[in-house]
């Protein structure tokens, strides 16, 4: 079995609940939930109930009805940036940021539906909330901000900045796609308006799976209409949370095997984060070891995420990742679809290497890694 260490891309292996619930979703319970009365679809209607309370809790979100499920994180962020916004509305991204912001924003932004600043790191990798603030205009409507670097894992000071958006009458939304499930979340006191975040990543569910968490009294533009088992008789889509945003079928196996997965998680956060550190802090300091190896991810434990991001000497960062693979070892090399980041490393033009941990690694996985790093490095 090959040593997996793309936990940031989709984790492996999930636990065996997951896999249960889903086939259970498809087999007793494979029904249209919310759409009919009888047995099986209650019982499906139940289970994406259940899992909306576990992800709210999860959350400590104020209210189950504040999750809204979407398709996976990517679908979470354009209902959270398309929906907040209005022509004419300023928007502050820090440069750190996913596609999956980076693109949404800046297509408003060339259609001349937005203005937007897009802030640059301190040279230590995260951002200045003082940058946030001396940012702000009249109009500045939302502020985004990932909850921890897909390239280097470092935890940005989402808290500080949710202050400094507060202040100035901004909303801030936080991409939580490295952090809602590896690290506690609490969107309360957090004091965030937004939080997005995978089902198929930390939290250990499927693919096809997300959500997002919208702030008590806040009312987004859908991204789409259609059915949605309630207010049948009216044109016009419901107003009131989730069925606002979950326009058709939900993805009922997803969502279970989504539920399983935060079951797992939950009771056991404090000990996948501390194991996730202790595997992250052995790998980034023996790669610091290493001639000839570049590391990137933050040397101090608790400001990173369980990313270890790196090169090889001079080999591109997708040789260095098909040369690991080769040897069985997954990891990932290229841009990690976050541009910004790469262009502040200084390594827009060859990427870099990116093994990300999860619940089920171990030391001895880790030493492998190393030393076929130390192998590759020595080989040139």
């Amino acid at each position: 079995m090959p040593i997996y260490l793309d936990n940031a891309a989709t984790s492996h292996p999930k636990p065996a609940g997951v896999l249960e619930a889903v086939t259970l979703a498809l087999t007793e319970d494979n029904a249209n939930p919310g759409r009919s009365g009888h047995a099986a679809a209650l019982r499906a209607a139940r289970r994406v109930l259940r899992t909306r309370e576990a992800v709210a809790a999860l959350l400590n979100a104020e209210s189950p009805l504040n999750v809204a499920f979407a398709f996976n994180c990517t679908d979470a962020l354009n209902l959270a940036i398309k929906g907040a916004l209005r022509r004419g509305d300023h928007v502050i991204a820090s440069q750190l940021e996913h596609n999956s912001v980076l693109r949404v924003v800046a297509a408003l932004a060339r259609r001349g539906r937005i203005e937007l600043t897009l802030l640059p790191p301190r040279p230590d990798g995260f951002i200045d909330p003082d940058d946030v603030r001396a940012a702000i205009r009249p109009n500045t409507a939302l502020v985004i901000c990932t909850h921890a670097s897909n390239v280097t894992g470092a935890i940005q000071p989402v808290a500080a900045i949710a202050r400094v958006a507060r202040a100035a009458g901004a909303q801030f939304l936080i991409d939580g796609a490295q952090a809602l499930g590896g690290l506690p979340v609490d969107v309360q006191a957090l004091g965030c308006d937004l939080y997005a975040f995978p089902g198929h990543k930390s939290l250990l569910g499927p693919q096809g799976t997300g959500g997002l968490y919208i702030r008590p009294g806040l009312a987004l533009n859908p991204l789409r209409e259609g059915g949605t088992g309630t207010d049948s008789d009216r044109l016009e889509q419901p107003a009131e949370p989730p069925e606002r945003y979950e326009a058709g079928t939900v993805n009922l196996p997803g969502l279970a095997g989504l539920g399983a997965g935060v079951d797992f998680v939950a009771p056991r956060i404090s000990q996948i984060m501390g194991h996730e550190r202790e595997l992250t802090s052995a790998l980034t300091e023996g790669l610091r070891r290493i001639p000839g190896v570049t590391v990137y991810s933050p040397s101090e434990e608790a400001a990173r995420a369980g990313i270890a991001c790196f090169n090889v000497g001079d080999l591109s960062s997708g040789e260095a990742a098909d040369r690991l693979a080769a040897q069985g070892i997954a990891v990932r090399g290229g841009l990690h679809c976050a541009p910004g980041a790469h262009r502040f490393l200084g390594t827009l033009q060859r990427g870099a290497v990116r093994a990300s941990v999860g619940h089920a690694n171990t030391l001895d996985e880790i030493d492998a890694l190393l030393a076929a790093v130390r192998a590759l490095a020595q080989s040139g």
